[in-house]
């Protein structure tokens, strides 16, 4: 079941991105892990996906050893809220940090794991519930972790869910581009198609490749 729906999302993925003149090659598709027990998660690799995202520190923690004791190859994302305390314990396993979104969370990764690559978490809605920084916000604390010798590879979004989600996207995507950075984090499960087609050079899919999430 996880192989069929891992490549239908695939399918999804190339038809959106032929639809805005794209190579699908462009589009990192992360399977957004969380709660799913590390058995399925091992389904998802042996069909073919090399990333996954994780929002909770313990379960990345717990999940990553039994993977590389399995002797799967996985590329770790950390796509949530972050305390400083649980960056050192995530440093030898997580290759992209999504969710910076505060300089005293950037000087903790660069203590720990120099030049780490980093995005910038914007929140586009102000919403209160949500981390990130805001979109006014965005250029001085890309300055200022580009000041701490971190890659600074782009911006990351939860779009808020009020109208269409391509006009949310298509504002990260017009913050990103006088700062150069490469990298589009945006679009999930019920969105990913629409953020492709605004530029999204990263997908987070979790339902749409799991299914449901456990309570």
């Amino acid at each position: 079941m996880i192989a069929d729906a891992l490549a239908e999302v695939r399918e999804r993925i190339a038809a959106a991105a032929a639809l805005a003149g794209r190579d699908p090659a462009a589009v990192r598709l992360i399977g957004a892990s969380k709660t799913v027990p590390a058995e399925r998660v091992v389904e998802a690799l042996d069909a073919g996906l090399t990333d996954l995202g994780e929002n909770r520190a313990q379960e990345l923690l717990a999940k990553a050893p039994v993977l590389a004791d399995a002797a799967r190859s996985v590329t770790w994302h950390f796509v949530g809220q972050l305390q400083r305390n649980k960056v050192a314990g995530l440093v030898p396993w997580v290759r992209w940090w999504h969710s910076v979104d505060r300089l005293a969370l950037g000087e903790a990764i660069a203590r720990r794991s120099p030049s780490a690559r980093v995005l910038v978490e914007v929140n586009l809605g102000d919403e209160p519930r949500k981390g990130g920084t805001a979109p006014g916000d965005v250029a001085a604390l890309v300055g200022a972790l580009r000041g701490l010798d971190l890659d600074v590879a782009g911006l990351m979004t939860v779009a808020p869910q009020v109208g269409d989600p391509r006009r949310w996207f298509a504002a990260l995507r017009d913050l990103a581009t006088p700062l150069e950075l490469r990298e589009l984090s945006m679009g999930m499960s019920n969105d990913f198609e629409a953020a492709i087609r605004e530029g999204a050079t990263m997908v987070r899919v979790g339902r749409a490749i799991f299914g449901q999430r456990s309570p």
